[in-house]
């Protein structure tokens, strides 16, 4: 008798011709995808390319407007979490969904049927969490609250959720974005021992040298589409490069393949920014950032590691004068600008690229060239006194719309009706059109796909050449790793410690990102 997923025989997951659309959006049209028995399959693709959007469908979340779905070989009504875990389907989001105030055992046996009525059973959870984590390499204590893990710990909690409910196919969505190098080969190795014991593994991802490390077997999306699967051992760097941007690529040259960026000696530039201690509480009162100092050299990327929710943002925020600092002094080229607000911030020649796109320097009502001149109106060529120069900010827009790929119809279009990728290119391009001594760049390749990307990375490069200071805080360790002159690790709202170039090591930046101080 055939086994699914031995040739011949029926895979256990094949999803056919499945269409999404949300309203005028296509998010998938006629896509297919098909697991097989014990293996981890990458699913990659750019931002909206319908990777998520396909595994939310199979998870019962969103309901598809044509396809059909076939678990072991049978078709499968699939209209709610529910009704996946009936067929041995879990899925790992990339944000939790948990009650925090709950232990461990609380979260995972939350949901499931209990012999005692409406009271959690816990007689017994406890030791099959135990048993599922030592078979499984998903260390974390049953008994501890969630509140106090770490995220690589309460990713853990989301995979045994699954896996204590007999999941079979277990998805996990972008599971690497905020671990530890050491995080992911853990993740890696519990991978790895689940499909030994014969679990399949959905591993949707952007990054692609994870899915060539971890993966059997990688599928690529385009547009709504699966437009390549490939055995791993067949898989390379150039081949899903071409299938994610669907033109040729010379991998061999680009930045995002780079082992090593080209060399070139410690920068010596005087101090561009400037700051001494700076202390951040949160709305609550509490330490969101503590006695924080750092220094960003003329000619300089400085880059800010650390799992989010380390004091990123507040630093960014205190710099940028949108969030009061309980303590602390900020200079600029050695002008003391501590309590400045943002349009004198900006003013003395800083450029901004913020995390949240949609709340930070973006007008919805506005149009899109209005939103590329934003922060920079009161000045030449835009503004001519009180007034506006709206011939010279339609023909900036215009120029910035074509070189950044902004995709709208014109400068005249509202901006509430680009997409986020496009948003981000409309902060990218206000960012990089103007003069400027330094720049905050705060996760800015987020959400772009592989040709904007290496854009981004040449402009950076290029504004570094040109001798302004940058503080690029990132949550990709790769990309840090590319770019910066010098690695400073946030952690619990400190900077536990410093690499320069010659030093860098993702293990000891890891080690930083999880509080063990190693670094000078």
């Amino acid at each position: 008798m055939l086994r699914a997923g031995q040739p011949g025989g029926a895979p256990p997951l094949e999803m056919r011709g499945v269409r999404k659309a949300f309203g005028p959006v296509v998010a998938l049209d006629a896509a297919d995808f098909h697991l097989r028995e014990r293996e981890i399959h990458g699913l990659l693709g750019g931002n909206g390319a319908g990777k998520t959007t396909l595994m939310n469908i199979l998870y019962g979340l969103y309901r598809p407007d044509a396809g059909e779905v076939l678990v072991g070989g049978r078709p499968a009504q699939i209209r709610s979490p529910r009704d996946a875990l009936g067929h041995g389907i879990g899925m790992v989001h990339q944000h939790f969904l948990q009650i925090e105030s709950f232990t461990v055992a609380h979260n995972v046996v939350l949901g499931t049927p209990s012999s005692r009525g409406l009271r959690l059973d816990l007689s017994g959870a406890e030791e099959r969490i135990r048993t599922l984590a030592a078979r499984f390499g998903l260390d974390v204590d049953p008994r501890a609250l969630v509140a106090e893990l770490p995220i690589g710990a309460r990713q853990r909690v989301e995979i045994l959720k699954a896996l204590y409910r007999d999941a079979r196919i277990l998805i996990l969505d972008e599971p690497t974005t905020n671990l530890t190098p050491q995080e992911v080969d853990a993740l890696f190795g519990s991978l790895r021992a689940m499909v030994d014991e014969g679990i399949s593994v959905v591993f949707i991802t952007h990054k692609i040298r994870e899915a060539l490390n971890v993966c059997d077997r990688v599928s690529v999306m385009r547009a709504g589409r699966r437009v390549l699967s490939v055995e791993g051992r067949e898989a390379s760097d150039e081949v899903l490069v071409r299938a994610l941007v669907g033109e040729d690529v010379d991998v061999r040259r680009s930045l995002l393949f780079s082992d090593e960026r080209a060399a070139r000696p410690t920068p010596a530039g005087r101090p561009a920014l400037r700051v001494e201690g700076l202390s951040v509480t949160s709305p609550q009162g509490a330490p969101a950032l503590r006695d924080c100092s750092l220094v960003v050299r003329e000619g300089e990327v400085l880059g800010i590691a650390g799992v989010a929710g380390n004091g990123q943002r507040e630093l960014v925020e205190a710099l940028m004068g949108v969030r009061a600092a309980a303590g602390g002094r900020v200079w600029l080229d050695g002008t003391e600008l501590t309590g400045a607000e943002a349009a004198r911030v900006l003013a003395a020649g800083v450029a901004y690229i913020p995390e949240d796109r949609l709340q930070d320097g973006f007008l919805p009502k506005a149009d899109v060239a209005q939103n590329l001149i934003l922060g920079f109106h009161r000045r030449p060529p835009y503004g001519r006194g009180p007034w506006l120069d709206w011939p010279a900010v339609y023909d900036a827009a215009r120029r910035l719309i074509a070189e950044y790929r902004i995709r709208t119809p014109g400068p005249h279009e509202a901006a509430v009706n680009l997409s986020g990728g496009n948003i981000q290119r409309v902060m990218l391009a206000r960012a990089f059109s103007h003069p400027c001594r330094v720049l905050i760049a705060h996760n800015p390749t987020r959400g772009l796909d592989v040709p904007s990307t290496e854009f981004v990375y040449t402009k950076l490069l290029e504004l570094r050449e040109a001798g302004a200071g940058i503080l690029l805080i990132s949550e990709d360790l790769d990309e840090l790793l590319l770019l910066s002159d010098r690695i400073a690790v946030v952690y619990r709202g400190q900077i536990v410690g410093t690499l320069p170039r010659p030093a860098f090591d993702r293990y000891a930046l890891g080690r930083l990102m999880s509080g063990v101080a190693d670094g000078g």
